[in-house]
């Protein structure tokens, strides 16, 4: 049996960062920081979510490199969190690589009712 195409991409890495965007509030977040730079307080109060909460989604958003963070210069306590254009286009990337229309292929079944008949009447006619 032929081996299926390999994805024109590396399926562990978009894997990775489609399950920290499945969750619907780091989904948010990250809609909210495509607006442009926030800090932590604003992102709590246009979700309605506690600053811990928000965190926590944060620190997950950051470990997948999908967000930046910078302190603000004059009061190390305000951080600053935007989204990584580099990692953003990147996944963009993946996603069409991998999405491509042209990907699909015709194909007919090799197995089924209809195979193992066709299979049967190979095997026999040797």
């Amino acid at each position: 049996m032929k081996r299926a195409a390999r994805p024109p991409t590396n399926l562990p890495s978009l894997t990775d960062c489609l399950k920290v965007l499945a969750d619907p509030t780091r989904l948010a977040i990250l809609d909210l920081l495509m607006e442009g730079v926030q800090c932590n307080c604003y992102l709590g109060d246009r979700l309605g979510l506690t600053m811990n909460l928000i965190s926590h989604h944060l620190k997950v958003l950051r470990e997948a490199n999908l967000v930046d963070v910078e302190r603000d210069p004059l009061d190390a306590r305000w951080m600053y969190y935007s989204v990584n254009q580099k990692k953003l286009a990147e996944l963009r990337e993946q996603l069409s690589a991998f999405l491509d229309p042209q990907r699909i292929q015709p194909r007919l079944p090799v197995c089924g009712p209809q195979f193992v008949g066709a299979e049967s009447a190979r095997v026999t006619s040797r």
